[in-house]
């Protein structure tokens, strides 16, 4: 069944569009989801609220590209539930990883209003970003910092070296860091 399809039977609020979608994206928001928890049970538990919040979410929202939003639904509950877990304890896993890395060149956002827009302009500016980098790197990126793919694994989908993917990453967080410094975001 096509995109557009299933989003018609969720614009109807006809419960064949969770059957439907689950047909069709079961594994891969399985695959997000247990990358950032590394646990079968958890991840499943994030898939099935995926299905949920798209429910409740369509309508309004008709999503321009069903598989993206539902990743991004996928990804958005499994680092809460990341989150809600190891709030006490801090873990060697791949997620742990990657925030580390990331705390070099991304500000760190609270919990005010202010902070709030000031984060999701920041969504906006490292988006227009990783935009501009060459298309081998966006991939890249994006495996490591929103699939939370491990190195290994993205060395093995673009066939090079994990030295080669941990060099690019790392150029890729300076330049992010430039750039955001010269978007007046700095890192605390």
């Amino acid at each position: 069944m096509e995109d557009k399809d299933i989003i018609d039977l969720y614009l109807n609020r006809n419960e064949n569009a969770i059957a439907a979608t689950m047909k069709k994206y079961e594994n891969y928001c399985y695959s997000i989801a247990y990358s950032i928890l590394n646990n079968q049970e958890d991840s499943e538990e994030c898939v099935n609220d995926t299905w949920l919040r798209a429910w409740k979410a369509i309508p309004p929202q008709i999503p321009n590209c069903f598989r993206v939003f539902l990743g991004k639904i996928t990804r958005n509950l499994s680092f809460d539930k990341y989150k809600k877990e190891n709030a006490q304890k801090r873990g060697g896993n791949e997620l742990s990883l990657v925030l580390e890395e990331l705390e070099e060149c991304i500000p760190d956002a609270g919990n005010n209003v202010e902070d709030i827009i000031i984060e999701k302009e920041l969504g906006q500016i490292i988006n227009l970003f990783v935009k501009e980098l060459p298309l081998k790197y966006q991939k890249i990126f994006v495996r490591r910092y929103f699939f939370v793919n491990s190195i290994e694994e993205i060395s093995a989908m673009y066939g090079v070296s994990p030295n080669n993917v941990m060099v690019i990453l790392c150029r890729v967080r300076k330049k992010l860091k430039e750039y955001l410094e010269r978007e007046n975001y700095y890192v605390r």
